[in-house]
């Protein structure tokens, strides 16, 4: 079989497929009348430990979890992403 010479598209710069990546997974959640930022965090990505606030036990690393921030803060974005909290799913879940 003859091989191809058709152009391939050009690939997208790699800081841009990571930036879509990550606005891609956050949302924006409700929570006790207030905005929530959440973003998933994948058992690779997770390499440190964090202490859940919802149990307080520690999310150990390698474990995938969610980090959350407030999205409504009356500080602004950058005193919200500096609070941001790693919670268990089912922790996040129940609160």
């Amino acid at each position: 079989m003859p091989r191809s010479h058709r152009r391939r598209p050009a690939r997208p710069d790699a800081e841009d497929s990571l930036e879509r990546l990550l606005a891609g997974w956050k949302r924006t959640e409700v929570r006790r009348g207030s905005e929530w930022t959440v973003q998933p965090v994948s058992a690779v990505q997770a390499q440190k430990a964090y202490r859940c606030p919802g149990c307080a036990q520690d999310i150990q690393p390698g474990t995938p979890h969610l980090v959350a921030w407030r999205a409504d803060g009356v500080l602004g974005d950058a005193a919200d992403l500096a609070a941001r909290r790693h919670w268990h799913t089912h922790c996040w879940r129940l609160a």
